[in-house]
């Protein structure tokens, strides 16, 4: 890079900071329709800034979506389509290092990066945040952790008292956090504890600073503060009452961190992304009791390729910069958080390793259109598991009860009621070689699914 553009880039340069939710339902925040919970937070920041209509993750459970989003490139393009285990001996069981974070991207011209909570991207040292594009971590390195400080343990048995395989205890749910390499501990609702040290990261950031805010809220297991629980007595079910109470807690953390901002004056030059890492659980037959989030309008959850599995909330907000109260119907990926903050940033990307689009041009207005022609989704968990999306069409194959081989108006019919199959042979068959296109350039899954 030219040090002109480099002087330039740091010249105009914002913050960024990304807030991902963990399994976070469609229809469960204030502004995408929820009656029932409180986020006037959240909401607010879809109010001042751009909510993505059409806002799309890469998969629809946590370990590959995340992957795709930090990486800014489908995880089929490098074989990682599954839920990576917490093995910190297995330096081969983590996010290829081949693949760089858009974060690593920043620390190039200036930024201060930082992640705090979930990580889940592999455990062992080459994969530790710190070493995978992070000036600072605090959190922790797995899929899931419980939520509050008495939990944690490190001697818990691995049976739980029914004799079954406590899934938390091989995934390191139970351990204590870590500050960068260090343990660490929470002495509070762990949510808090996140939302508290993102506040601080942003109050003793020179910028520009690029924060991941990586919530595992409301991922299971379902534990909130009893005072916040009592606040939703209205709602009957008692484990929708909960997860109710843990984006409640989350919402009010995403306020202390947005108070942190204006406070220390960097709130108008910082560019805020608000998404969920893909829909609420959904109660599939291996999961049959998870039925506490709400994914309407959309069908199913979690899992599924299905709208309630991959279309999930989506913002961006950017004072001055952005319009306020725009709601932009254009194909949106979590892939486009990373285009956008290199782009941003003034960062140098090869065209050819990041799939994202820069949305700041489409969501001013300056561009016009969709920023994607077509948005695709692969599976390893079985043969045949694929979904293509256009702004108009859909075509997926997942053999779940009532789906198999679908094809959907996405214009006329964007909650997918009615499988349209064989009804437009030419646009499935349209579909069909986009998806092709894009999968030669993928490869084969190489890791582990974790629970196995």
């Amino acid at each position: 890079m030219l040090l002109s553009t480099t002087v330039e880039a740091e010249a105009t340069q914002p913050n960024i900071l990304v807030i991902l939710a963990d399994d976070l339902g469609y229809g469960d925040l204030g502004h995408t329709g929820s009656k029932e919970i409180r986020t006037p937070n959240i909401d607010d920041l879809a109010a001042g800034g751009v909510v993505m209509e059409n806002g799309y993750v890469t998969h629809p459970y946590c370990g590959p979506s995340r992957a795709g989003l930090l990486t800014g490139r489908y995880q089929a393009r490098f074989g990682m389509e599954n839920n990576v285990a917490y093995s910190p001996f297995d330096p081969h069981a983590g996010l290829p290092e081949h693949e760089r974070t858009f974060a690593s991207r920043l620390q190039e011209v200036g930024y201060r990066t930082g992640i705090i909570g979930k990580w889940h991207l592999g455990a062992a040292p080459n994969h530790h945040p710190n070493n995978r594009g992070f000036d600072y971590f605090y959190g922790f390195l797995s899929g899931g952790h419980n939520y509050f400080p008495e939990g944690v343990s490190v001697t818990r048995p691995l049976l739980t008292e029914g004799g079954k395989p406590d899934y938390m205890v091989n995934e390191g749910g139970y351990l204590p956090l870590l500050r960068n390499n260090e343990g660490a501990t929470f002495d509070e609702y762990l949510t808090t504890a996140l939302s508290r040290d993102a506040a601080r990261f942003v109050r003793e950031s020179d910028s520009p600073f690029m924060l991941y805010l990586s919530y595992n809220a409301p991922h299971a297991p379902l534990e909130a503060p009893q005072e916040v629980i009592d606040q939703y007595q209205h709602i009957e079910d008692p484990e929708r009452r909960l997860y109710a109470a843990m984006i409640d807690v989350m919402d009010q953390g995403i306020g202390k961190v947005v108070d942190a901002l204006r406070r220390s004056g960097k709130y108008d030059n910082t560019l805020i992304i608000f998404l969920s890492d893909n829909g609420g659980v959904y109660p599939e037959s291996w999961m049959p009791h998870a039925d506490w989030a709400d994914n309407s309008p959309f069908r199913r959850g979690k899992v599924s390729l299905l709208e309630g599995g991959v279309h999930v909330p989506f913002l961006a907000h950017w004072p001055g910069t952005l319009p306020k109260g725009k709601r932009f119907d254009g194909l949106v990926s979590a892939l486009d958080i990373a285009a956008t903050s290199v782009a941003l940033a003034g960062a140098e990307a090869p065209e050819d390793k990041l799939d994202g689009v820069n949305l700041i041009p489409f969501l001013t207005g300056e561009r016009r259109g969709t920023p994607h022609e077509a948005l695709f989704w692969r599976l390893e968990e079985a043969d045949y598991l694929w979904a293509v999306r256009t702004p108009e069409y859909k075509y997926m194959q997942q053999s779940l009860p009532g789906v198999g081989k679908s094809f959907f108006d996405m214009t006329n019919d964007p909650y997918e009621s009615e499988n349209l199959l064989g009804k437009h042979p030419e646009k499935q068959k349209e579909l069909a070689e986009l998806w092709n296109e894009w999968n030669a350039k993928n490869q084969s899954n190489i890791l582990l699914q974790a629970y196995p």
